[in-house]
């Protein structure tokens, strides 16, 4: 276990050069839009202070020890010396990302961090470390607790858990094509990029890690459109580079709702209800823009005198 971890911090470190030289090749380009090395730089700071600062002031030691005291407790064994002991834990921390993905998204509470990884206009390898600094703190390792009780050793899990975020690095690019059969199995670029796309079309899909295959199985999966090219960010963009900004936007925007709640209904959907859900019950979450999108008015005739609307396309909803 210990050569994991020691395989994980070379790893972290490849990852920084990798991105580095993307940037580099990216930038001279001649055609395409100009790569934003100061995005690239929000995203670096943003990890330098998670991994460093944070690491020490907001330790996993709560949650490590729930883990334990849960393992404690399990309700059998698995067989780690046998390889499908392994394979368990991989589909079951697979299986556990999914469902925290899928919450990341549809939970506000949760949305608040994960919103920071969405916040980059442009996909690329720098946007992959870009995830926040209370991820801690909102208790996302809760989606991983049953895991555990099941008799799945905690290390291995968070092991797993660091493996499954360093696989997805590779496939925040917007230059590696479809990859054929492998679409029906892994979470591959083309399915991430849909994921990070902020189309109305794309709202909401492929949560999986590794693995593209719950997304399949539970509805989620949204593939990649050749007619439809993603447009990347959050649906109301982040137009600067404040820092403190990107990562406490979300939050001020949740205290502002709850302070204005008429009561504990009111709170209680702000907190865990979708990103954009309002009590009177014209919010602007996903199920809400696609509605208003299927009730506009057609597009005026070619010719005719456009009428003053928005698109679905540039609706802007706080997520």
């Amino acid at each position: 276990m210990d050569v994991l971890y020691t395989i994980l911090k070379f790893a972290m470190l490849t990852v920084l050069v990798a991105s580095a030289a993307e940037a580099a090749v990216l930038s001279l380009r001649a055609a395409g839009p100009r790569y934003d090395w100061r995005a690239s730089g929000v995203s670096l700071v943003d990890f330098l202070v998670r991994e460093y600062p944070l690491r020490w002031l907001l330790p996993l030691a709560f949650w490590s020890q729930a883990m334990d005291w849960l393992y404690q407790h399990r309700l059998w064994t698995l067989p780690m010396d046998h390889w499908t002991g392994w394979a368990a834990c991989f589909i079951a921390q697979e299986f556990c990302y999914y469902w925290y993905h899928r919450a990341a998204h549809r939970v506000r509470w949760f949305w608040c961090t994960h919103a920071i990884h969405h916040s980059p206009n442009d996909l690329n390898l720098s946007a992959a470390y870009r995830f926040g600094w209370t991820g801690k703190l909102t208790g996302t390792l809760l989606f991983f607790m049953a895991a555990p009780l099941l008799g799945m050793p905690p290390k291995v899990i968070l092991v797993m858990l660091s493996l499954n975020l360093l696989y997805q690095f590779w496939i925040h690019a917007t230059w590696i094509p479809r990859l054929g059969p492998l679409e029906w199995i892994l979470n591959t670029p083309s399915a991430h990029r849909v994921h990070h796309a902020s189309n109305l079309e794309y709202l909401d899909g492929n949560y999986g890690g590794v693995l593209i295959v719950f997304d399949r199985l539970f509805g989620t999966y949204i593939a990649e459109r050749p007619d439809l090219p993603c447009r990347y960010g959050l649906v109301r963009p982040v137009t600067g580079y404040n820092l403190l900004k990107i990562e406490f936007d979300q939050w001020r925007s949740l205290w502002r709702d709850l302070r204005g709640a008429r009561s504990v209904a009111e709170a209680l959907g702000y907190l865990f209800k979708p990103p954009g859900w309002r009590p009177c019950g014209a919010g602007e979450t996903t199920e809400d823009l696609r509605r208003a999108a299927l009730n506009a008015p057609a597009a005026p005739a070619a010719g005719s005198p456009a009428k003053s609307r928005s698109s679905p396309g540039s609706t802007a909803p706080p997520r």
